[in-house]
């Protein structure tokens, strides 16, 4: 009997069926669900912390917005925000720990000392410098060429570059770690003895054997970067209005909420949403693991 793929090791787990669905669901209702939603749903309007209803099955904020429309807007920052932040990580975080792992000795050891360098500096002090930086020049530079539209989405730019190069430290660390143990393998020796280029061995011998526990990483890094981005615009200091993204949802509830009057609902269906999209996506990368994993597979 043949050995079962990685996809069908994957489906034999209820978790990792249950996360793709709800990663499905999310991201269909993310897509399509502001388009879905009628017309006025993102309008303000005099209906202000109208509570859950037919009409409006997540209630209404502050200004009399659909929280179910600001939460799927929402979704689409922080998803988009989550997933670009770790395909920045993945690149960055293989490319650099496969060339210090390869090359080993001094070359290595400096590399991994930025690294450590890097990471003792507080995310936070990173994301600061970066957004008042470049903020104001990624503005200047969309007015300039005309892209007036996306002059409101610059600080999400920013984001999502500064979140991805933070996340790739430890990306590094575990690539580099995976090919200090793959270079002394005898395919590498002989890749070696036939004469072919370092670039040729790091990606046609090295690389195919990282996907695995790159794919596997990459998975949990996308939770990462969305509860930064969140943590950072419930801060304030990530996306601003009228944008929207989960983080910046919290906030704003966290500002409305009080003792006399709760309006619990702008809290509690943005924090659910959130929360099950971090699950699904967190046990999804177990599944992955596992099925990816060949002692796991024996």
């Amino acid at each position: 009997m043949s050995e079962p793929t990685p996809w069908r090791r994957i489906l034999k787990k209820p978790t990792a069926r249950i996360a793709l669905f709800v990663l499905g669901i999310v991201a269909v209702a993310a897509i399509a669900g502001p388009w879905l939603l009628p017309a006025g749903a993102k309008n303000l309007s005099a209906n202000q912390f109208a509570p859950p209803s037919l009409g409006h099955l997540f209630g209404t904020d502050l200004n009399g917005r659909d929280v179910l429309y600001r939460v799927l807007e929402g979704a689409r920052v922080s998803l988009l925000v989550g997933i670009l932040g770790a395909l920045i990580s993945f690149f960055v975080g293989t490319a650099y720990g496969m060339i210090a792992g390869y090359a080993g000795g001094k070359l290595d050891s400096t590399m991994m000392r930025v690294v450590e360098i890097l990471y003792a500096v507080p995310r936070l002090v990173i994301i600061l410098v970066f957004i008042n930086a470049f903020d104001t020049h990624l503005k200047h530079w969309l007015a300039g060429v005309g892209a007036d539209a996306l002059i409101g989405y610059s600080r999400i730019v920013i984001l999502v570059f500064s979140l991805g190069l933070i996340e790739w430290l430890t990306m590094a660390r575990i690539v580099r770690g995976q090919v200090l143990s793959l270079r002394s393998q005898q395919f590498v020796t002989a890749a070696r003895s036939l004469g072919q280029s370092h670039a040729k061995i790091i990606l046609r011998h090295l690389l195919p054997n990282l996907v695995g526990v790159v794919i596997v990483y990459l998975t949990l890094t996308i939770p990462a970067v969305i509860l930064d981005e969140s943590f950072l615009s419930f801060l304030g200091l990530g996306i601003q209005a009228p944008q929207a993204s989960w983080g910046s949802l919290l906030s704003d509830a966290a500002q409305v909420i009080n003792p006399i009057r709760s309006n619990w609902w702008l809290l509690v269906f943005p924090a659910c949403v959130m929360s099950l999209t971090l699950l699904a996506l967190n046990f999804l990368g177990d599944a992955l693991r596992d099925a990816l994993d060949p002692k796991e597979r024996r």
